[in-house]
């Protein structure tokens, strides 16, 4: 993986634990409108990470994708390596 690819993968991973963590902040403060309003923006930011990472690199999950025969979800790199 170069180094870039690595980067923004970690990106994404970062946004990605955001939103979990603010998901289970809104589970126990759902009249919480700054971190609703937060979550939305960070939720943008992810889905445009994501985005962008699996443009340049392939994608990152199986529910994402469409795919053809030969199915090629198997085939490498996998995203962690």
């Amino acid at each position: 993986m170069d180094p870039n690819q690595a980067k923004l993968l970690k990106e994404v991973m970062a946004a990605d634990f955001t939103l979990i963590d603010l998901n289970l902040y809104l589970n126990t403060h759902p009249y919480d409108q700054n971190t609703i309003m937060l979550f939305n923006n960070c939720a943008q930011r992810a889905k445009m990470l994501r985005n962008q990472y699996e443009k340049l690199y392939g994608p990152l999950t199986v529910q994402n994708s469409p795919y053809k025969c030969p199915w090629q979800w198997i085939n490498s790199p996998w995203p962690w390596e």
